[in-house]
């Protein structure tokens, strides 16, 4: 299929078996169909488009619905997609993406792609499944920085590219850096992943600033994981698997509880007053609950129905803390769930049918009332 295709609406509706909300599937193709990382917007800020990756033409490639029909237009048409690196930009325009060494964007109108950074004969992503294998970015909430962690040699770079000007520059070099995010209220501040036991790292965009935010508890072989930022305010709340989640505050240090809840995936809305989580060992659900009333109660939306493949997470402490682990953990097994801008709606990924299908839920405002009170 050549970039620009536009093909049918696809997917049927259907009721949750636990809930009975309408969960409306989007894609239908027999392949690996998945939307963008939790943390990262499946939609634009307006909702014209609802962004995912299907392998439907043989190969990752970057796929939009337009929602007001509903149907779906191939927007790139290109080898080697690191297909957890995409983002879509908030205004709209573009879309994203890692391929090869390359860094580039696709035109959401026109189909034209535009390489911004070449990182000539580097690996870009470690090996694996999980972490800073996957080679996720982040965009800045204005559009004007993408940060991209790239791995050359024995080392990691931190390269954060304008997409005005298209420079780039690196801002850090350490051993490895996974899962950037730009504050979603400060395009100055990120965070990222450094190694699994000292978890969870801040830094300004200008490359100062770089320090780590949480110590964890080492003789508890306490697992911090899947951390983001709640937005308007200064803190990351993360999973403290599989205890439930704290939040973490930049400025101060300050650790409160969040919900003693086993959330897996975790993000909130763009109001920072409701979280929704997955669940793993056992799955018991997509959730929802409050991100700031210290108890965090949560409330079933709808069953995921996913495979979850990942062993790993069948323990109560970090497993490397144990000695090398083989994970196998194909992430396009796990729901993901992520909100929709105006976080009315959650899309996650789930292979019920024997493929991982992207599928979109609206919220009932019963549910969200009861949550935020």
């Amino acid at each position: 299929m050549p970039k620009g295709s536009v093909s049918p609406a696809e997917g049927a509706a259907y009721r949750d078996p636990k809930t009975g909300v309408l969960i409306r599937q989007v894609t239908e193709a027999p392949c690996i169909n998945h939307h963008p990382f939790f943390y990262i917007p499946a939609y634009d800020d307006a909702m014209t488009r609802l962004f995912f990756v299907s392998h439907r033409t043989g190969r990752p490639e970057i796929f939009a619905e337009i929602l007001e029909t509903a149907r779906t237009v191939q927007l790139t048409e290109r080898d080697e997609i690191a297909e957890w690196s995409v983002h879509p930009s908030h205004d709209g325009r573009y879309v994203y993406f890692i391929a090869g060494a390359g860094a580039w964007r696709a035109c959401v109108e026109t189909f034209k792609e535009e390489k911004l950074a070449d990182f000539g004969d580097a690996e870009m992503r470690e090996k694996g499944m999980i972490g800073a294998a996957m080679g996720t970015t982040t965009l800045s909430s204005d559009d004007r920085w993408w940060a991209v962690p790239v791995k050359e040699g024995g080392v990691h770079r931190f390269h954060l590219i304008d997409t005005s000007s298209g420079k780039s520059k690196v801002i850090l070099e350490r051993d490895t850096i996974g899962h950037p995010q730009f504050h979603p209220n400060d395009p100055g501040l990120l965070r990222y992943a450094g190694p699994y036991y000292d978890r969870i790292w801040v830094i300004n965009r200008d490359g100062t600033g770089n320090r780590l935010l949480y110590r964890r508890n080492v003789a508890k072989k306490q697992w911090i994981v899947h951390e983001t930022w709640l937005p308007g305010t200064r803190e990351v709340v993360t999973a403290d698997w599989p205890r439930g989640m704290i939040g973490i505050n930049v400025d101060t240090g300050a650790v409160r509880p969040v919900t003693n809840f086993p959330a897996w995936h975790a993000v909130s809305d763009r109001s920072g007053c409701v979280i929704v989580c997955d669940t793993t060992f056992p799955d018991t659900g997509i959730h929802l609950f409050n991100a700031s009333d210290g108890d965090g109660r949560p409330r079933l939306l709808c069953l995921s129905e996913s495979s979850n493949v990942g062993q790993h997470w069948n323990i109560d402490h970090c497993p490397y803390d144990d000695g090398p682990v083989k994970v196998v953990s194909p992430q396009h097994t796990h729901p993901h769930p992520s909100f929709s801008p105006d976080g009315r709606r959650i899309v996650f990924t789930t292979d019920k049918t024997g493929h991982p299908q992207v599928c979109e839920v609206a919220i009932p405002p019963e549910l969200l009332n009861t949550i935020i009170g």
